[in-house]
C-alpha cells in the first residue's frame, strides 16, 4: 500500500480534531509573542493576576496565576493547551527619551542595508563586496556626523564667529575667545583646539551609547554551546547569527578611530595651512601628523574590509593586537595634534572659512555617492549570481496561490461556508493580489536604495544643523557676506530641501489619489460580500472600503523607497556641482538674476535649514509620541521595529538589535521546556513582529526539537515586508526549508490588515497550504441579533478574538 502524503495526513488530523479532539498524553503549551504596540502581558492573557516564569522587567514569560504549576497537574489541561505570553516590549519601548535614538536614523539606514542584499549563494565573490562597500558607507556617514560637529564648533564658532568682534559681541559666551580681546585663547589655533572638544564629546557619547547597548544586547548568548559549529544550513539557522557581540566591539573600535582622526584632520588642516604659507619652522612637525593620521586611516579601512560576520559559530574570539592598537593609537594622535595646533603663533588671524574644510565635505559627498553606485553593481552581481545558481528548495512544489483584494464572506466565520471562502463578487481586473508582488524590492536594489537614504539623511541633517547654526551665530545679515557661513556644498543641499520636499509631494498625491480610486472600485464588493441588498449603509461601505484600500498601500512601499533614493542621490549631485562649479552661494549666484529667480534662490537658501529643523521637531515628537502612546506606536513603530531587528552588523552606533536578546530568549525557552518531557506540544503563536521572531526562533531550534513545534502566525508581515526586502535571508526558498523542517505552521490573514498577509509558501501537490482562507473583517456588516454593538474593522489588530483563530490552534495541536 502506497504510504499517504503529509497533507493527507494534516488533513485527516484537521478533520479529527474538528470532530471530537482526542486526549493526548502531553502537557501542551500555547506561547504567544506579541507585535508591535507594546501590548503587556496582562492583555495578551487577558488575566490582570500573572507570575512572571523566565526573564526580567525588560523581557520574559508570564502565566495566569492559576497555571504557574500547570506542569506539575498536566490532567486539568488535557482537552486545551495552557497559554503564556512572552512580553519584549521593554526592548523596544521606554522612556520618551528614547526618541532621540531617530537621530541617528542614517546609520540605521547603513545596517539595513547590509541586509537587503539579492539572495545569491554565500560563495559568490559580489558577497564579499557588498559587504566591504557597506561598512564604508556606514564609517563616511560616521565621518560625516563629526565632521558636522567640527563645522559647528570649530569653523562657524571658533574661526569665524569668535574671529570677527561684530560676531564675538552678540555672544557674550564667546568673549574670552574673542579676537578682539587679544587674550591668551584668542589665538586662532587655540580656539580650535578648545572648539575640538565638542566633538570629542559628541563621539565620546557615541561610544557610551553603542556599550552600554552592547553589554544589554549583543552580550547575551544564544542557546548553543559555543563551540558548536554548522556551515550546511542557511544563514538564520546557524548559532552565530544573533550573537554580534565581537563585531559590533571591533566595528566600534574603528569607528571611533575614524572619527577621531576627524577631529585631528579638522584641527590638522589649518594649522598646516598657516605654517606652509609663511613657512614656518612647524610644518615638519604638522607633515609628520598628517603621515601618522594617513597611516592609521588607511589601517581603518582595512579592518573594515576584514571585519566580516562569523555566523557559522559564536564568535568569541579576542580583538588582535592591531585593532586595539588601531583604536588607541588615534586617541593617542589627539594629543601632539592639539599641542600643535596651539601652540603660539602671534601673527596668525583667522578670516574667511576655516581651511580645507570645504574640500573635505565636497570629497566626501563625492566619495559617497560613489559607493552607492558601486553597491548597485554590487547588488546586480549579487542577482545574477542567485539566477545562475538555478532552482532552490521550491523546484517542483505547488506554488500558493494568490488573494484577491476581495472581503471574504462572513458566512465563513458564521459557519456558512464550510471553507470561509470569498464573497460571489470576482475582483475587478484592475485588483492586484493582497499581499503585493512576488519578488525582491526594486529587483533586487532595496539595499543601494536604503543606503542612499542614509546617506542623503545625513547629508540633510548635517547641512540644516549647520547652516542654522550659521544664521543664528550671525543674526541678522546675509550668508556668505556678513559671515562665510558653512563650505558652499551645504549651503546649496540646504537650499535644495525645499525642491526636494515639492518633488515628494508628487508621488505621494498619486498614492493618495490611487487609494481614493480603489475605495470606490471596491464598495460594489463590498455590498456584494455582506449580501446588503437594499439596506446598505454609505457610511459603513466606505469605512470598509476605505479599510481595504489602505491596507494596500504597504505594497506601495518600494515605490515611495526608490523615489525617495533617487531624489537623494539628484539632490547631492546637483548641490555637488553648484558648489564645485559656481563657487558662491545660491542667493549670491542668482544675484544678477531676474527678481523673480534672485527672490526663489534666496528664499531657499533661508527657508532649506528650517525646513530641516522643522522636520528634526517633528521627527523627535513623533518617537516620543511613539513611546508614550500606544495609538501611535502600532502606527509607526512597524518600520522602527523592521530597523532594529536585524545585527549591527555595518554601523555600530546603530539602534541595537532587540532581536540578539529576543531570539535566544525564545530558543532558551522553547527548548528547556520540551526537553523536560518527550510527551509535551508547543505551539509558538506569534502576532505582527512576534511572528518574526517566532520564525527565527523556529530557525534556530535543532530539527528534532523543531518536529515538535507548531507555528501559528496572523498579522504575517515575513513574507510582504521581511521576504520582499530582504530577500537573502527570508525570502520565498528560506520559508519553504522553514515550512518543510516545521511542517505543522497555519497563517492567518485580513486583506484589511496593512502590515500583514500571505506567506504564500508553496507546498507538495496534495498538502494542506500554509495560508488559511482569509479572515473576515469585519464580521458583519452592521449591527444584528446576534451582534448588537457595532461591530468594529480590526484590520491587524484582536485576531485572537475571531471565531477561527482557536479553531485553527486546536488543528494544531491535534496534529502535533
Amino acid at each position: 500500500m502506497q504510504e499517504q502524503s503529509r497533507g493527507q495526513v494534516q488533513q485527516q488530523d484537521g478533520d479529527r480534531a474538528a470532530e471530537a479532539p482526542e486526549a493526548a498524553s502531553g502537557l501542551a503549551l500555547e506561547l504567544l509573542v506579541h507585535g508591535v504596540g507594546g501590548t503587556t502581558p496582562q492583555d495578551m492573557l487577558a488575566d490582570p493576576h500573572l507570575v512572571q516564569l523566565t526573564g526580567d522587567s525588560v523581557a520574559g514569560t508570564y502565566r495566569r496565576w492559576p497555571d504557574r504549576d500547570a506542569e506539575d497537574n498536566p490532567e486539568r489541561y488535557r482537552d486545551g493547551a495552557v497559554e503564556e505570553a512572552y512580553s519584549w516590549a521593554g526592548l523596544t519601548s521606554g522612556s520618551a527619551g528614547r526618541a532621540l535614538w531617530l537621530l541617528l536614523l542614517p546609520f540605521m539606514f547603513a545596517n539595513l542595508a547590509h541586509w537587503m542584499r539579492p539572495p545569491a549563494p554565500r560563495t559568490a565573490r559580489a558577497q564579499g563586496l557588498y559587504d566591504i562597500v557597506v561598512r564604508v558607507i556606514a564609517a563616511s556617514l560616521t565621518v560625516l556626523l563629526t565632521a558636522a560637529a567640527c563645522e559647528a564648533a570649530l569653523d562657524l564658532t571658533a574661526w569665524q564667529c569668535a574671529g570677527t568682534g561684530a560676531c564675538a559681541a552678540h555672544h557674550s559666551w564667546l568673549g574670552f575667545l574673542s579676537v578682539t580681546r587679544g587674550e591668551w585663547w584668542s589665538e586662532p589655533g587655540r580656539r580650535l583646539t578648545l572648539a575640538a572638544v565638542v566633538p570629542l564629546a559628541l563621539v565620546g557619547a557615541l561610544w557610551w551609547l553603542s556599550h552600554m547597548t552592547w553589554t544589554s544586547y549583543e552580550a547575551q548568548r544564544p542557546a548553543d554551546p559555543p563551540d558548536s559549529s554548522r556551515d550546511d544550513v542557511p544563514p538564520m539557522e546557524m548559532p552565530g547569527f544573533w550573537y554580534g557581540m565581537r563585531l559590533v566591539r571591533r566595528l566600534r573600535m574603528v569607528h571611533v578611530a575614524v572619527a577621531v582622526l576627524t577631529i585631528v584632520l579638522a584641527l590638522l588642516m589649518p594649522t598646516l595651512h598657516y605654517d606652509r604659507t609663511t613657512h614656518g619652522p612647524l610644518a615638519v612637525l604638522g607633515w609628520i601628523l598628517v603621515g601618522v593620521a594617513a597611516v592609521l586611516a588607511v589601517g581603518a579601512v582595512a579592518a573594515l574590509a576584514r571585519s566580516s560576520r562569523r555566523e557559522t559559530k559564536q564568535d568569541n574570539r579576542p580583538d588582535s593586537l592591531a585593532m586595539r592598537g588601531l583604536h588607541w593609537a588615534s586617541l593617542a594622535l589627539l594629543l601632539p595634534t592639539a599641542v600643535y595646533a596651539g601652540w603660539a603663533r602671534s601673527d596668525w588671524q583667522s578670516g574667511g572659512r576655516l581651511p580645507g574644510a570645504g574640500g573635505v565635505f565636497a570629497t566626501l559627498c563625492l566619495l559617497q555617492l560613489a559607493l552607492v553606485l558601486l553597491l548597485v553593481v554590487a547588488a546586480l552581481l549579487l542577482r545574477a549570481a542567485g539566477k545562475a545558481a538555478g532552482a532552490g528548495p521550491t523546484a517542483g512544489l505547488k506554488p500558493a496561490p494568490e488573494t484577491p483584494v476581495v472581503v471574504p464572506s462572513p458566512r465563513g466565520a458564521d459557519g456558512g461556508d464550510a471553507d470561509g471562502g470569498t464573497a460571489n463578487a470576482a475582483a475587478a481586473p484592475t485588483d492586484t493580489a493582497f499581499g503585493g508582488p512576488d519578488g525582491p524590492a526594486l529587483l533586487g536594489l532595496a539595499g543601494p536604495a536604503t543606503a542612499m537614504l542614509g546617506v542623503g539623511l545625513g547629508n540633510l541633517f548635517t547641512a540644516g544643523a549647520t547652516v542654522w547654526a550659521a544664521q543664528w551665530l550671525m543674526g541678522k545679515g546675509t550668508l556668505g557676506v556678513t559671515l562665510p557661513g558653512p563650505p558652499l556644498l551645504l549651503i546649496w543641499h540646504s537650499s535644495g530641501v525645499p525642491v526636494l520636499a515639492v518633488l515628494l509631494l508628487l508621488p505621494l498625491v498619486w498614492l493618495a489619489v490611487r487609494m481614493m480610486l480603489h475605495k470606490q472600485a471596491l464598495k460594489a464588493q463590498v455590498n456584494a460580500a455582506y449580501r446588503t441588498g437594499g439596506h446598505t449603509s454609505p457610511t459603513r461601505t466606505g469605512e470598509i472600503a476605505g479599510a481595504l484600500a489602505k491596507a494596500g498601500l504597504t505594497d506601495s512601499g518600494p515605490v515611495v523607497i526608490g523615489t525617495l533614493a533617487a531624489l537623494a542621490f539628484l539632490l547631492a549631485a546637483v548641490s555637488l556641482v553648484g558648489a564645485l562649479a559656481g563657487g558662491r552661494t545660491p542667493a549670491l549666484a542668482a544675484a544678477g538674476e531676474p527678481t523673480l529667480v534672485s527672490y526663489a534662490a534666496t528664499t531657499l537658501q533661508s527657508v532649506g535649514s528650517w525646513l530641516v529643523g522643522m522636520f528634526v521637531v517633528v521627527l523627535v515628537a513623533v518617537g516620543r509620541s511613539a513611546y508614550k502612546q500606544i495609538a501611535t506606536r502600532r502606527t509607526v513603530g512597524v518600520f522602527w521595529d523592521i530597523g532594529t531587528f536585524w545585527p549591527r552588523a555595518a554601523h555600530p552606533f546603530a539602534p541595537p538589535c532587540y532581536a540578539e536578546r529576543a531570539v535566544p530568549d525564545l530558543h532558551w525557552r522553547i527548548r528547556t521546556w520540551l526537553h523536560e518531557d518527550p510527551d509535551r506540544r508547543l505551539v509558538l503563536s506569534g502576532h505582527s513582529q512576534g511572528t518574526v521572531l517566532a520564525a527565527a526562533a523556529v530557525w534556530q531550534l535543532d530539527p528534532a526539537t523543531r518536529e515538535r513545534v507548531a507555528l501559528l502566525t496572523y498579522g504575517c508581515p515575513l513574507r510582504r515586508l521581511y521576504g520582499r526586502f530582504f530577500p537573502g535571508f527570508m525570502g520565498p526558498e528560506d520559508l519553504v526549508r522553514l515550512h518543510t523542517d516545521a511542517p505543522y505552521w497555519r497563517n492567518l490573514f485580513r486583506v484589511t490588515d496593512p502590515i500583514g498577509g500571505p506567506v504564500r509558501v508553496a507546498v507538495p501537490p496534495g498538502d494542506q497550504p500554509v495560508d488559511a482562507p482569509a479572515l473576515t473583517d469585519p464580521l458583519v456588516y452592521d449591527r444584528d441579533e446576534r451582534h448588537p454593538l457595532p461591530v468594529p474593522i480590526n484590520a491587524h489588530s484582536d485576531y485572537r478574538a475571531d471565531p477561527r483563530f482557536l479553531m485553527e490552534r486546536d488543528v494544531l495541536l491535534s496534529q502535533l
